[in-house]
């Protein structure tokens, strides 16, 4: 089973005080690229795999998606999901992702925001979501960064420039890692580049395009607290297809 973090009190509260938990899609960094990366939403069955909050499946909705479905493993993201959205279009379902059967062939667009890195059998789930795509339906997904997961000295080097460095140690160690994050004992998959590529590929998907997300300077310019953020890349954003 997916470790359930999202359902530790401590964990909650400190999550729900986020800036894409308060201000939800706007406030994700990232969102402006992941959007550009999905078709059109008009008329589309769409899966929300880590719905979360729910943000992206009122987006959906509103975008002019006929249905949407979103599922996740915490109780409590439901419980607010449920809450904040009044369109009947969409429907939320508790799973875990780990054994989550999506129906077949029932949904144009597959997506997830920062869910597949909690993932121990992710060559499982992205066989079952490629099942569970129309002829030409496609997966857009987000996931930490596999630089940000491998196991890294916490404090900040400099290069002869002067330049921020993030030391990376194990990146090629692939596996279960354990961090401090808004509460001890988070648990995450850690996987290359690679390795998540290859499991697309041998799910039967086609690569449509592969960002290492990074703040535009444009973003730096009105959060000068990001640029660091440019030293290395913090999210992986991937578009793909059934074939």
């Amino acid at each position: 089973m997916t470790h359930n973090i999202y359902d530790d009190e401590a964990f909650f509260a400190g999550y729900s005080q986020l800036p894409r938990s308060v201000h939800g899609l706007d406030g994700a960094p990232e969102w402006p690229v992941l959007r550009g990366m999905l078709p059109d939403l008009v008329g589309q069955s769409v899966l929300d795999l880590g719905c979360g909050f729910g943000w992206f499946c009122r987006f959906a909705a509103g975008e002019g998606a006929a249905s949407v479905l979103g599922v996740d493993v915490s109780e409590k993201m439901l419980e607010r999901a449920r809450r904040e959205t009044p369109d009947s279009r969409v429907a939320y379902e508790r799973a875990d992702l780990e054994t989550y059967e999506p129906p077949v062939a029932a949904f144009d667009l597959a997506y997830s925001s920062l869910a597949f890195h909690y993932v121990a059998d992710l060559a499982g789930l992205f066989g079952r979501v490629h099942t569970a795509l129309k002829p030409d339906g496609s997966l857009v997904c987000s996931v930490e960064h596999p630089i940000m997961m491998a196991p890294a000295r916490q404090e900040w080097l400099a290069d002869a420039d002067g330049r921020a460095t993030w030391p990376v140690n194990g990146y090629h160690d692939e596996g279960r890692r354990v961090s401090n994050w808004l509460t001890e004992g988070v648990v995450k998959r850690h996987r290359t580049i690679g390795s998540y590529l290859d499991l697309l590929l041998g799910a039967g998907f086609r690569l449509d395009r592969l960002v290492e997300w990074a703040p535009s300077p444009e973003q730096v310019a009105a959060e000068p607290g990001w640029a660091k953020e440019r030293e290395r890349p913090f999210f992986l954003l991937i578009a793909a297809s059934r074939t």
